[in-house]
């Protein structure tokens, strides 16, 4: 989120002075924002089905069979 905003306040400081590295920058920021969010949604995915697998996993292991 950090990375979104900083990126916008970049991109708009561009657009007002008018310098398009400025602009160019604040966008490319903007992306590195966006894709460290898909990153931590990804992982955060991984981490529950993993979590599910694993209690899944204990509970299968508790029965015995007789």
């Amino acid at each position: 989120m950090k990375d979104q905003i900083q990126g916008k306040a970049e991109e708009l400081k561009g657009k007002l002075t008018g310098d398009k590295g400025e602009e160019l920058k604040g966008k490319a920021r903007q992306k590195v924002g966006d894709v460290k969010d898909h990153v931590r949604g990804a992982r955060d995915d991984v981490q529950e089905e993993a979590e599910k697998r694993r209690e899944e996993g204990t509970a299968r292991n508790d029965y015995q069979r007789p």
